[in-house]
């Protein structure tokens, strides 16, 4: 002590001196992030040099404790400042290395963005759409959420009729002004009836005069849902209903419009079509239609493409309309079954998988 202030010792300066030069080689020497962390626990961790020099401080007097803690500090300071320089430089030599391993050659062409295109059942869609227009048939559309009694009753489907068992329906949590649950539609045959219902209203007036009603010809595409799920079917699929009503429509018009439709829809004239009874409950009578091709993969194989029939007499009095006067067919065939067989693909599920690798061959 002189004149009541505490001397630091010249070693202990040289040893804190010795201190930081030896915590700035070991930083330098440390190339990696992970040997730069372990050269800091070295010096600065809880069992480090200079920590170990703080905790010693306890065994000093006040005067020289103070002094030597001040000392030590200014030396801590200097080695967490050569540490966060050490950090920089590694981080600015990473940088420097993803830049260079991930450099642009901006002398090549730009990459360009691929074009999209039509999904291959919208393709479909719109060839229907245009072919029964060229016909003079309107296009319908409308909810996908339907009553009961557009859904089944309208049709000739009652409650508890042997039908209904033939479609496994989607029910929503909801119900119609008469209690019965709603339903995601099962076909787009409820349209045809949404349609006629309208048609017969707008010309109301002019038949009390009379006059006779200009023909019902609406197709009805969109979206339908059955609980039901394969290589050929899917919970979500496509439909297309037809509905052609006048005063002398019959039976030989349907034959003469869906033959014509096949063969512009497939764009062959060598396609054989015929007509097998069967049963629904909207039409009577009923058949279901199977077309062949003349050559391709699926020569002189029978395939069914669509049901059809006279409109029963009870769905046309549901339409507004007198059954014995007004006559004509309705037909409903799946566009996602003639996508395939336009396109020859197996599995319906490639549709709507959403795979780019598939879609991007119908651009």
């Amino acid at each position: 002590m002189r004149g009541g202030l505490f001397v630091f010792p010249a070693t202990i300066m040289n040893a804190l001196e010795q201190l930081v030069e030896s915590a700035r080689a070991d930083f330098a020497a440390a190339g990696q992030p992970a040997e730069l962390e372990n050269a800091k626990a070295r010096f600065l961790g809880k069992t480090g040099r200079v920590t170990e020099l703080l905790k010693g401080l306890a065994a000093l007097p006040p005067d020289a404790k103070k002094a030597q803690g001040a000392e030590i500090n200014q030396a801590k300071q200097r080695i967490e400042t050569l540490l966060a320089e050490r950090r920089d430089q590694l981080g600015q030599a990473e940088l420097e290395r993803q830049l260079h391993a991930e450099a642009l050659d901006v002398t090549l062409p730009g990459r360009r963005r691929g074009t999209g295109g039509l999904h291959p059942v919208s393709r479909t869609m719109e060839r229907i759409e245009a072919i029964f227009g060229s016909m003079g048939f309107d296009v319908a559309d409308g909810p996908e959420i339907e009553t009961d009694w557009y859904n089944f009753t309208a049709l000739n489907s009652p409650e508890n009729h042997p039908a209904r068992s033939m479609q496994d329906t989607f029910y929503v949590d909801m119900k119609d002004a008469e209690g019965r649950w709603l339903n995601l539609r099962t076909h787009t045959s409820p349209m045809q009836v949404r349609y006629a219902r309208a048609h017969v209203a707008r010309h109301a007036a002019a038949m009390a005069r009379g006059e006779p009603m200009p023909e019902i010809r609406v197709i009805a595409p969109g979206r339908t849902y059955r609980v039901d799920s394969d290589a050929t079917h899917s919970p979500m699929f496509h439909q297309c209903e037809g509905l052609w009503i006048g005063e002398n429509v019959s039976f030989k018009d349907l034959k003469a419009v869906f033959s014509a439709f096949c063969r512009r829809f497939f764009e062959t004239d060598e396609l054989q079509l015929r007509f097998r009874p069967s049963f629904f409950p909207f039409t009577e009578p009923s058949a279901e239609i199977d077309i062949a091709f003349a050559d391709g993969p699926l020569k002189g194989s029978w395939l069914e493409v669509s049901g059809a029939g006279q409109v029963h007499p009870n769905v046309v009095r549901n339409f507004g309309l007198d059954p014995e006067r007004y006559i004509g067919f309705a037909f409903g065939m799946g566009p996602d079954r003639l996508t395939m067989l336009r396109y020859g693909v197996a599995d319906l599920r490639l549709f709507f998988d959403g795979d780019l690798r598939f879609l991007s061959q119908f651009r």
